[in-house]
C-alpha cells in the first residue's frame, strides 16, 4: 500500500539530505526547506552519491525519480505533504519550535516525523495542535542505504499514526522497528553511546589509537553484527546449550571492573586534538565525500552478500533488499520489445561497482555471467516469463553457455547489454548476448546460450504456452533478418580467423 505521494524535508544536512534522497529515489516528490545558503549544492552532492549507490545496489527498475523543490519557508514546504521529516540541529527548543510551525502549516492528517537521535517525542509535541500525528523516525546514516528507522511515539501519539508510519517506511524500502516506550536516545543510540564511551577511554588512556580500535571492530564482531546482531550471535557462542549456557558462563564477568561505562571522559582540548590528529592520519588524505563513496560501496557489497544468504532466500538487510526489489519489479511497467527498428534488444544498463572487481581492478569472471543472466531475465520478461510465471511452476532454464571475454571492464565503467534471438521452438531458446562499454560502444564480452522451457515441479522440459511462444516468435521473426553475430558456434580454444 502506497500513501506517500508528496514529502517535505525541513533541514537538509547530513541526515535531512539523505532523507531527501531516500524519498526521491522511491519516486516521491520532495519539497525542502533549509536556510543554509549552500543547501542546494549539499543536497545535490548527497543525491549524486545516493544515485551512484542505488545503481550498484539493484538492477530492479526504480520508479521515476521524485521532483525536488527548494522552498523559501517551512510553510511553503509542508503545506501539501503526506509525510514531513524534521531534521534540524539537535536542540530541544529549536526542534520543538520548528515542529510547532510544521504542525500549524501542514494538513491535519499529514504525518510528522522527527530525526532526533535522543530527544523525547512527548517533549517535541508538547505545543502542537495535532500532536497525535507526531513521532520520532530516527534513521541511521546514510539514510538512503541503511534501512532501519526507529519509530517512537510520544504520550499523545496515536497507535494509528505509528501503524501508518510503518506502512510509509515500508513504501520507501526501510525497516521500521517500533520502540515500546519512549526513552532518551531510544535503543540504537544507547548501544552506540556505551561503545563510544568505552572507546574514548581507550584512546584517552593510550591503550590504542583510533585506527587500531576501528580495526578491532571491523575485522571481528562488526562483521558478526552486520548479519546477526548481538543476542543471536551470543546464542551461537553458547554452543548447543544456547543462550542460557552463554549467560551462565559469561554473566558473572559483568561484575568485574573491566569497563568505565559509568565514568565520563573529559573531552578537553588535548584529547580532542589527540583524537583529531589520529583520525586525520587514519583518513590518509581522503575527503569526506570520498569516504562516503567508499562506505556506500562497502555497504552495497555487504547487502548483496546478505541477499544471497540463507540458501538464497536472503538474510537481514539482504532479505529486506530482496523483498523491496520484488515490489519494484511488481510495480514496474510491463516491458515491451520495440521491433520497429530491427536490431538486438538493449536489455541491461549498469555500472561496474566495487563489489564486482577483482585484485586487478577488473570486473571479475562471475559478474560477466551475472550480467548475461540479467540479460536473459530481461528477455524472458519481454515474452511474459516474469516472477508470477515462475511462481506458477514454469520457467526457462539455461542448459549451455559459452562466454568470450573480448575487453576489460573496470571499476565505474558504464555497461549495457543486448540480446539477439538466434532460434526458438516450443521448448528451446537459442540466444546471443553482448556486453558493451557504454562510453565507447566496444564489445566487452559475448555469451551464446541455450535455454529449455521447463515444468519446475515435474523437473522436465515441456512446451511453453501459446501466449509466451507468440511473443517469442515475434522477436525471433524480426531477429531472423539480422546477420549471424561473429562468434556464434565458436568453441573453447578455437583460433580466431
Amino acid at each position: 500500500m502506497s500513501f506517500i505521494t508528496k514529502a517535505a524535508c525541513v533541514g537538509g544536512g547530513v541526515i535531512g539530505g539523505a532523507w531527501v534522497a531516500r524519498f526521491a529515489l522511491a519516486g516521491i516528490d520532495v519539497k525542502i526547506f533549509d536556510p543554509h545558503p549552500e543547501a542546494e549544492r549539499i543536497i545535490g552532492e548527497v543525491m549524486a552519491n545516493a544515485e551512484r549507490a542505488y545503481a550498484m545496489l539493484t538492477m530492479a527498475p526504480l520508479p521515476p525519480k521524485g521532483k525536488l523543490t527548494f522552498c523559501k519557508s517551512i510553510e511553503e514546504a509542508v503545506k501539501d505533504a503526506d509525510w514531513i521529516q524534521e531534521s534540524v540541529p539537535e536542540r530541544l527548543e529549536l526542534k520543538r519550535g520548528v515542529i510547532t510551525k510544521i504542525d500549524a502549516a501542514s494538513r491535519p492528517d499529514a504525518l510528522i516525523g522527527s530525526s532526533t537521535s535522543g530527544l523525547l517525542p512527548s517533549d517535541l509535541q508538547s505545543e502542537m495542535h495535532h500532536p497525535e500525528r507526531m513521532f520520532v523516525a530516527h534513521p541511521y546514516n546514510p539514510v538512503y542505504l541503511l534501512p532501519l528507522v526507529e519509530l517512537v511515539g510520544g504520550k499523545k501519539t496515536t497507535k494509528a499514526t505509528i501503524e501508518r508510519a510503518m506502512l510509509g517506511v515500508e513504501q520507501i524500502g526501510m525497516k521500521g522497528v517500533v520502540i515500546a516506550k519512549e526513552i532518551e536516545a531510544f535503543v540504537g543510540d544507547r548501544l552506540l553511546e556505551a561503545l563510544w564511551r568505552e572507546a574514548l577511554w581507550l584512546i584517552q588512556d593510550d591503550i590504542c589509537d583510533t585506527e587500531t580500535l576501528d580495526n578491532v571492530m571491523r575485522y571481528s564482531f562488526g562483521m558478526r553484527w552486520a548479519q546477526m546482531g548481538l543476542f543471536e550471535t551470543y546464542r551461537i557462542a553458547g554452543g548447543e546449550a544456547g543462550m542460557r549456557h552463554f549467560l551462565a558462563q559469561f554473566g558473572p564477568c559483568l561484575k568485574w571492573p573491566w569497563t568505565k561505562f559509568t565514568d565520563v571522559v573529559d573531552l578537553d582540548d588535548a584529547l580532542v586534538e589527540k583524537i583529531g590528529a589520529q583520525s586525520d592520519a587514519q583518513a590518509a588524505g581522503r575527503s569526506i565525500r570520498e569516504l562516503e563513496r567508499i562506505r556506500d560501496e562497502n555497504l552495497v557489497g555487504i547487502m548483496h552478500a546478505l541477499k544471497s544468504g540463507n540458501g538464497g532466500e536472503g538474510w537481514g538487510a539482504g532479505k529486506l533488499l530482496a523483498d523491496f526489489e520484488a515490489k519494484l519489479w511488481a510495480n514496474a511497467k510491463k516491458p515491451e520489445a520495440d521491433l520497429g527498428d530491427v536490431k538486438p534488444l538493449r536489455i541491461v544498463d549498469t555500472k561496474v561497482s566495487a563489489a564486482w572487481v577483482d585484485y586487478n581492478g577488473h570486473m571479475t569472471e562471475h559478474r560477466y555471467l551475472q550480467v548475461f543472466g540479467d540479460t536473459t531475465d530481461g528477455l524472458l520478461r519481454l515474452i511474459g516469463v516474469d516472477l508470477d510465471y515462475v511462481r506458477d511452476g514454469h520457467s526457462y532454464y539455461t542448459v549451455e553457455t559459452h562466454i568470450r571475454n573480448l575487453g576489460e571492464a573496470k571499476l565505474g565503467d558504464a555497461l549495457y547489454s543486448t540480446c539477439q534471438v538466434l532460434s526458438s521452438d516450443e521448448k528451446r531458446l537459442h540466444i546471443f548476448s553482448t556486453i558493451y562499454n557504454a562510453a565507447t560502444n566496444e564489445a566487452v564480452a559475448t555469451a551464446e546460450q541455450m535455454a529449455l522451457h521447463v515444468d519446475s515441479k515435474a523437473g522436465k522440459a515441456v512446451a511453453a504456452p501459446a501466449h509466451v511462444l507468440s511473443k517469442l516468435a515475434a522477436i525471433a521473426e524480426a531477429h531472423a533478418q539480422l546477420p549471424t553475430p561473429e562468434g556464434v558456434g565458436r568453441f573453447v580454444g578455437q583460433k580466431r580467423a
